[in-house]
């Protein structure tokens, strides 16, 4: 028997929003096929837009040296989603048609796809086009299915950390109560853990539904335990009023009209996402870069890559797609929080 050929070229794109340890990932991609396996590496230019308009650059050793520290990604991003036709004109409708096309004639064996949620669904989709795919999940919100870990969470988890502890001095000189509004879409993991590690007073995030009147009475308890301040997590997922803009803008105006006591905000916002990868994050999406080459060069396709139960493994994306990896009510790192007295915003 002869033996299996190895894929001799692969693309790499980046897709949906940045976050630290994108550039690490797209390394350990990179660096592992041209050095492990001898492939020939394309980079596509800002996520799927860029099959579809045949825009990319040949990555080479060279290239891939000196990014690993580097926030962002070298290969550009956009939050193109080719199978979406809603509100979408004929030719709009012709971008999956196109991206195939142009993989083809680009002679790809694989793509790589580095993303989030959204970029695991319509990985999956292209997969079931007949296009060779392998996923990397990447996310500050650390909420994609079937991983237990995304990287630049624990940068993001350290920028809001940080934010927080230089809050607590301002609060305390001020005897104030302080709201800081942490990212997250619509699960908690960001707000959970940089609460937890900011110490923070009160924690609400979107999977736990809460009572302003509880949060109310918590912080005026705190007031008359002359306790001088309250710090505020506040998960910009969690529900408000519709006409409010902000959860911590809303959060700090209700606390200080209720409570009669000064209350400030701060929405930390796209800073999360920003900067160098920690040590942590570079660890992770090197591995995670290293996994997806091996898993190429194995011809194990339709995978995305994950870390679970402390290992680096992979899980098909048709488990992946369309799901979302939320906070329980009875998390561990819930339930060790309420015993140290915060406050989640329901009894």
């Amino acid at each position: 028997m002869g033996k299996t050929r190895l894929p001799q070229k692969i693309g790499i794109l980046t897709a949906g929003g940045d976050c630290p340890g994108i550039n690490a990932a797209i390394r350990g991609v990179g660096k592992t096929a041209i050095v492990k396996y001898g492939m020939k590496v394309i980079g596509i230019s800002d996520g799927f837009s860029g099959l579809i308009h045949k825009e990319y650059m040949e990555l080479t050793e060279h290239s891939l040296s000196g990014i690993l520290t580097l926030g962002g990604t070298i290969l550009g991003t956009s939050r193109e989603k080719p199978f979406k036709s809603e509100g979408k004109p004929k030719n709009e409708l012709r971008k999956p048609i196109l991206i195939k096309e142009h993989y083809e004639q680009l002679g790809l064996d694989c793509l790589v796809c580095i993303g989030g949620n959204g970029t695991m669904k319509t990985a999956y989709m292209l997969s079931q086009n007949g296009l060779n795919v392998v996923g990397i999940p990447k996310t500050i919100d650390n909420d994609i299915w079937g991983t237990d870990i995304t990287f630049g969470f624990d940068s993001a988890v350290n920028i809001a950390t940080e934010a927080i502890d230089r809050l607590h001095s301002t609060a305390n000189s001020h005897k104030r109560i302080m709201v800081i509004e942490i990212m997250g879409h619509n699960a908690g993991w960001l707000a959970l853990y940089s609460g937890m590690a900011g110490g923070g007073d009160v924690i609400l995030i979107p999977e736990i539904a809460h009572d302003e009147d509880v949060i109310m009475k918590y912080l005026a308890k705190r007031a008359n335990d002359n306790k001088p301040y309250s710090i505020v997590v506040v998960a910009e997922g969690i529900k408000v009023p519709e006409n409010e803009e902000s959860p911590g803008r809303y959060f700090a105006r209700k606390i200080q009209s209720v409570t009669g006591l000064e209350t400030r905000e701060t929405v930390l916002g796209y800073i999360q996402r920003g900067g160098t990868p920690s040590p942590m994050d570079r660890v992770l999406a090197s591995r995670f870069g290293a996994a997806a080459a091996n898993l190429i060069a194995q011809g194990k396709y339709g995978k995305m890559v994950a870390h679970r139960n402390g290992s680096i493994s992979s899980i098909d994306l048709s488990e992946v797609a369309g799901k979302v990896k939320l906070v329980e009510a009875n998390d561990p790192m819930v339930l060790q929080a309420r015993e140290m007295g915060t406050c989640f915003g329901r009894c």
